[in-house]
């Protein structure tokens, strides 16, 4: 279990550029040889299932089986196809980011090797619900997605003048706590505050600063990913203009 109450830059090659060790894998699942995977985890709660890191693996072809999970993903590098118990079929490619619904019927097929970043959620304590079918289950966000002017500025403090805010939720789970969208901001200072959901952040264009409570300070731009833990305390400064990706856990 790895929990710690920071901004957490996600890196490609693992903590530090330190690489990703090999992780096991259950014959059953699997209609192939097996393949090599790996991976870092960069922040992990089993007592509320949630895990966020990055995985590679060369070629695979799953079983359809439910698909274990509400899952975020942006592709790093390759390619795969969600393959569901239909015949259907939604492919993802390299730089896309894409959702998952828990327990959809839906096989993972890939080629060759690839890598993600990822935010996963399985509530332990949750029975699998029993999904007929998978439409719909899988997407791939588009940046340009059409967005909706945003007017409440809840849950956050802002200081000085209120930003222009626009959001499109694209998906929201069966259990109302797991969202995925696209969100743009302009100029916005949010006070020091403890922060109030997990939040995993692909940034599209633009640039924030983040400044936690000991003073440490980070600034992300446009081809970042970064992950907030709930109860990180921080504060956020856009000077301009902010575009990003997310999923939000809200417990």
């Amino acid at each position: 279990m790895i929990i710690e109450k920071r901004i957490i830059p996600l890196e490609r090659n693992g903590l530090d550029g330190s690489g990703l060790p090999v992780t096991d894998c259950d014959p059953a699942d699997f209609q192939t040889p097996l393949p090599t995977q790996h991976e870092h985890v960069f922040f992990s709660d089993q007592e509320i299932g949630l895990n966020v890191g990055v995985w590679d693996a060369t070629s695979i072809q799953e079983e359809i089986a439910p698909y274990p999970g509400d899952e975020f993903v942006w592709i790093l590098e390759g390619e795969f196809t969600m393959v569901h118990d239909n015949g259907e079929a939604v492919q993802v490619h390299k730089n896309d980011c894409a959702f998952f619904r828990n327990a959809i019927p839906t096989s993972w097929q890939q080629e060759s090797y690839l890598r993600k970043f990822y935010i996963t959620f399985l509530d332990p304590n949750a029975e699998t619900p029993k999904i007929e079918s998978a439409d719909g289950g899988v997407c791939v966000l588009d940046p340009d997605v059409e967005m909706a002017p945003v007017e409440s500025t809840e849950p956050f403090e802002i200081e000085g003048a209120t930003p222009e805010q626009k959001n499109h939720t694209i998906f929201t789970n069966d259990a109302g706590n797991f969202h995925v969208g696209t969100w743009e901001s302009g100029p916005m200072i949010c006070k020091m505050l403890p922060f109030p959901t997990y939040e995993f952040v692909r940034m599209l264009e633009g640039e924030v600063t983040i400044t936690e409570e000991d003073g440490t300070a980070q600034t992300f731009r446009g081809g970042d990913c970064f992950f907030v833990p709930k109860g990180t305390v921080c504060s956020w400064e856009i000077k301009s203009h902010v575009k990003k990706h997310y999923a939000i856990l809200d417990l």
